[in-house]
């Protein structure tokens, strides 16, 4: 029998998840622990390198673990845990420092993007270093990222490749899965922009947990383009995101859906259409978010679960790491 391949990913509990994170990750997720061994943890040391409300977090954390399962990641096929649980990442984080080059983290374009902002704490810069620990510890095949990731890939794979060359083979050197782009998520109110979760501008998303009311108004509300034509092509962005929406939640194809609407002679109907088609779809999933979430203590017990499964392999590959350098 075929060993599966090892896939690791992770999503900081801030902000909330929206449409897009499932569209164009989390739905992907789903498909993947099918066919690999899957990591997905909820990297909340991550989010600490901007400040954040110490209860808000915790509830963030719970509410991510919850949508996870709520959106179907299965802890019978998958390894669900929370990243501050698991001590091993930090450490194997700052043995990689060590390794890691000043340079090499000034050029990570994310950081390059928010140096500038007051108050920027060494966790920003060095964050990228704890990314590489979480996915080596795992020794992980595949890192299903965007392309604003794929930067910090390549460093876990240098850092890797240098310290394997310093002490001997250690580490697995991950690939970089690349997330299907043909659902790209843009937001409501610019296109020309991906749908955030940390976006000022909350009408241009849509979050899983939006109420019926919210997502009507929301999409009611969204930017389109001149002229009354329902047809995706680059002059016409806002309607072109809203079909890729459409087209994810409903099943139909953006042919289908042009063909649908060709005889409309204005953007309320379709968007009335579309607003339905999101709440018809999100709907088993808050339900499902709601009955995990009221029953706190299986939550809990997932969650250790996860956690134990996730230090059963890292503490091999720390203490093989140990054992290279002459750590104790």
């Amino acid at each position: 029998m075929t060993k599966r391949l090892r896939v690791f990913s992770g999503i900081q509990p801030t902000g909330n998840l929206h449409l897009g994170n499932y569209i164009g990750a989390i739905s992907q997720w789903v498909e993947m622990q099918n066919r690999y061994n899957c990591f997905f943890c909820i990297v909340d040391l991550h989010a600490i390198t901007v400040p954040q409300e110490p209860k808000q977090l915790t509830e963030k954390i719970k509410e991510l673990a919850a949508l996870y399962l709520a959106c179907g990641i299965n802890p019978g096929q998958s390894t669900i845990f929370i990243q501050s649980h698991n001590p091993d990442h930090t450490s194997l984080a700052w043995i990689l420092d060590c390794y890691a080059s000043m340079g090499q983290l000034e050029r990570m374009t994310q950081y390059k993007a928010k140096a500038n902002q007051a108050n920027t704490g060494v966790g920003l810069f060095n964050y990228p270093v704890l990314m590489a620990a979480d996915i080596l510890l795992y020794q992980t095949d595949l890192v299903p990222v965007g392309e604003d990731q794929k930067q910090h890939v390549e460093l876990t794979r240098d850092l890797a490749e240098k310290f394997n060359a310093r002490f001997g083979p250690v580490f697995k050197l991950p690939k970089v899965k690349t997330l299907s782009v043909g659902a790209r998520i843009m937001s409501l109110q610019d296109p020309s922009q991906k749908m955030s979760k940390s976006s000022l501008d909350k009408k241009g998303t849509i979050d899983l947990l939006d109420s019926p009311k919210i997502i009507k108004n929301k999409v009611m509300a969204s930017v389109t383009d001149s002229g009354r034509e329902i047809k995706a092509s680059p002059q016409k962005p806002g309607i072109t995101n809203l079909l890729t929406i459409y087209s994810a939640v409903s099943g139909q194809t953006i042919d289908q859906l042009e063909q649908q609407y060709q005889s409309q002679s204005s953007y309320g109907q379709f968007k009335t259409d579309l607003a339905k088609a999101i709440v018809d779809f999100l709907t088993p999933i808050q339900r499902r978010y709601q009955k995990i979430r009221q029953n706190e203590k299986k939550l809990n017990a997932v969650l250790k679960e996860g956690a134990k499964k996730a230090k059963k392999i890292s503490q091999e590959t720390l203490k093989m790491v140990k054992e290279k350098m002459g750590l104790g």
